[in-house]
């Protein structure tokens, strides 16, 4: 999980969780809304709930973070110093001290704020915590510079030399022993001074006895072979040009759009880097907090390199573009259509630069694949269903007539279709085909996973044939049928030619 959350700097916009308001609060408060009735507001350092608003906007977020994590899993939370110190607490009582991992250092800018009053800050963090640090484990990273010379070889591999002895300040008896060599000579770990012992040896008798083969004599020292490793331990300074900078980042973007629509993105070379140490290649990563769409790129990039299965999901809410932004000329009227098309953009770009490669390989190299850079994008809305408020009493034929179908008016084939998913707890993410039995809209998902037919008045042929499919689950409409007796004869279609159809009529 990655999330890059307002930094509040007191130019952000955070998000009240409050869906109703009467007049007055209206009248003390002054806000934007979103269409979801979101309200918006610029969290200014003169708000004397400055601190406090932004806390109650991130603790639900983030407990909600948690339950929704793996038991292996890590987050990954973008901060500065306005709020760093606030963000720990939040994330000590949520994940547990203990299942605290590092606080990283990422190098944002190439040069500090010249605008700083006292010193340029040219860093930002990256807090990282775990679901369950004793089941979480990090990957080594496979692109770290090793400053190490390895420069002798044998039938294992590559290695260089360290001292098996060192200079000890707690100095130890059962570590200050004779090695014989190949050679029978006796060596001695090296004291600085003989009259006050402080050297031992880094392996204990019985190591050095199963580990023999791996010691080096020369030169009156006894040596161990320190073999060349793939990869390094991931450092917690991200000081390198490649983890990008805020620049970077705005360098991402203008390069697909021509047009600089977000001001401080995060580089994908950094998000990258963090799930190339943190994921596996069927890994599901989550942002909630998705922004200009830089964690997709970043999964699409790194699947791209290792051939991964990697999954995002984006999270955000509409939040306004403004009227004299160059995104909303562009006609972008929030942020989350700006997103959508970065994450087209950056996937047409790598299967691009993919082809490419594969135009220009070598006979014995291999092709590289194209890996999945399609998406599918939903949005969170009431029920399908339509709501009754009516007593009994109160029922007129009009309203009766009205609730022959209840199914709200305004709802698509894929609004039923995805409603009825997550009521199954079908993965929204399955493969979803549409197809037609004697002119009749049938959609198919996961290969027969769920079979779902919409349309009104559906005829017993095509209830058979979609039997014959043998689906593993069957929706329609209740409008399907006639009559009480069609829904009665479609249970004795199914229950003769697929019985283990479970079948769901709305």
């Amino acid at each position: 999980m990655n999330i890059d959350p307002p930094y509040n700097t007191g130019n952000d916009f955070i998000y009240k969780d409050s869906f109703k308001i009467d007049k007055e609060e209206y009248e003390e408060q002054i806000g934007l809304y979103d269409e979801n009735y979101n309200m918006m507001f610029k969290n200014t350092d003169t708000n004397g709930r400055f601190h406090s608003d932004w806390c109650s906007m991130m603790y639900p977020r983030l407990k909600l973070a948690y339950n929704l994590l793996s038991e292996d899993g890590v987050i990954f939370i973008s901060i500065d110093d306005n709020e760093v110190e606030n963000l720990k607490k939040i994330c000590n009582e949520l994940f547990g001290e203990s299942n605290f991992i590092a606080n990283l250092i990422w190098k944002s800018k190439s040069g500090g704020a010249n605008d700083s009053r006292f010193f340029a800050v040219d860093h930002e963090y990256i807090i990282v915590y775990a679901k369950n640090k004793s089941l979480f484990s990090l990957k080594k990273d496979k692109e770290a510079t090793v400053t190490t010379l390895y420069n002798r070889k044998d039938e294992i591999g590559e290695y260089s030399l360290d001292r098996l002895d060192k200079q000890s300040i707690r100095y130890s008896k059962a570590l200050d022993y004779p090695i014989t060599g190949p050679d029978g000579k006796l060596y001695y770990p090296k004291h600085k001074d003989p009259r006050h012992p402080n050297a031992t040896w880094r392996w204990s008798k019985e190591k050095v006895k199963s580990n023999y083969d791996e010691l080096v004599f020369e030169n009156g020292n006894v040596y161990t072979k320190n073999y060349k490793k793939e990869g390094a331990i991931a450092r917690s300074l991200l000081m390198e040009d490649r983890f990008g900078r805020t620049r970077t980042g705005k360098t991402d973007c203008y390069s697909l759009f021509n047009r600089d629509y977000f001001s401080n993105p995060k580089p994908y070379k950094l998000i990258r880097f963090l799930e190339m140490i943190a994921t596996d290649k069927d890994s599901i990563i989550l942002d909630f907090f998705s922004g200009s769409g830089t964690t997709a790129h970043a999964v699409m990039q790194l699947n791209a390199e290792d051939g991964g299965n990697r999954k995002f999901i984006m999270v955000q809410l509409p939040e306004k573009t403004e009227e004299s932004s160059e995104a909303f000329k562009a006609g972008y009227e929030n942020i989350c259509e700006i997103g959508k098309e970065r994450i087209r953009r950056a996937g047409e770009k790598i299967k691009t630069e993919i082809e490419e490669y594969n135009k220009n390989l070598k006979i014995d190299e291999e092709p590289k694949k194209v890996p999945d850079i399609g998406f599918r994008v939903l949005k969170v809305d009431s029920s399908n269903m339509k709501d009754v408020y009516y007593s009994a009493n109160e029922y007129t034929q009009e309203k009766i007539a009205d609730l022959v179908s209840n199914i709200k008016e305004d709802r698509t084939d894929l609004d039923l279709l995805y409603g009825v998913m997550i009521d199954w707890n079908l993965p929204l993410s399955l493969k979803h085909k549409i197809e037609k039995i004697q002119g009749v809209t049938i959609h198919m998902v996961d290969e027969g996973s769920l079979v779902a037919c919409f349309e009104n008045k559906v005829s017993e042929t095509v209830i058979r044939e979609i039997a014959k499919l043998k689906p593993l689950r069957a929706v329609f409409r209740d409008s399907s049928f006639v009559s009480s007796p069609d829904k009665i004869n479609v249970t004795e279609i199914f229950k003769l030619n697929s019985p283990d159809t479970s079948i769901k009529v709305i």
